[in-house]
């Protein structure tokens, strides 16, 4: 009976770990280690507008079509002479330029700024963190964000993490294929292991599992 037990777990282990290769298979090798803290902050790509996000759009010379305005969750914006207009995957100045189009048909030469006041990003923009994280989150991505980084947002593992066993899920545009990286968040943040620390891209996914025993 004791021996059956054993065999039940041992097989139940075995068909976890087949199930969190997902699609994409085993983790394909590792990532470089990204230094603690960059030796340039320089600034990352353009930001783009995602469901949710808070925007100030100012008309000059026109303050009564200036408004405050939320991106609603299908990623379209209604303002003031304009409906229903797509604003998610657009950068500030992208939309800025396309409400000018909408505007000209009711004043002449309009000159109009979008302030991103919210951030949230599209899901494409943030780093989400799943499983055994003290508070699984998805993240605004950040220009020259670490893991270590990412790690400290959701408070760390829980007791019961496996964090050397974690993964990471990143979509290459190069390929058009979904890669997986193995990535050891234990020896990182507990035994501060430096090169465990990577550099993280908009998209990416961090998955911890628990630990068997």
């Amino acid at each position: 009976m004791r021996r059956t037990g054993w065999f039940l777990l041992a097989t139940s282990a075995a068909l976890l770990a087949g199930c969190s290769s997902g699609s994409g298979g085993k983790a394909s090798g590792a990532l470089p280690a990204a230094a603690f803290v960059p030796p340039e902050e320089g600034p990352g790509a353009a930001y783009v507008i995602g469901p949710l996000d808070q925007l100030q759009i100012f008309v000059w010379r026109n303050p009564e079509l200036s408004t405050n305005v939320q991106v609603r969750p299908d990623g379209r914006i209604t303002v003031p002479l304009i409906e229903d207009l797509a604003a998610t995957g657009k950068t500030p100045t992208q939309l800025a330029d396309d409400i000018e189009k909408a505007l000209n048909t009711y004043i002449q030469s309009p000159i109009v700024s979008v302030i991103v006041s919210g951030f949230n990003g599209p899901f494409a923009q943030q780093v989400r963190i799943v499983g055994q994280a003290a508070r699984p989150a998805a993240l605004p991505y950040r220009a020259n964000m670490t893991l270590l980084d990412a790690m400290i947002a959701v408070g760390g593992l829980t007791e019961f993490a496996a964090g050397d066993r974690a993964r990471l899920v990143r979509f290459d545009k190069a390929t058009g294929q979904q890669r997986e990286y193995r990535v050891k968040i234990e020896s990182l943040i507990e035994d501060g292991k430096t090169s465990a620390n990577v550099k993280l891209e908009p998209g990416d996914v961090i998955i911890i599992p628990e630990s068997f025993f």
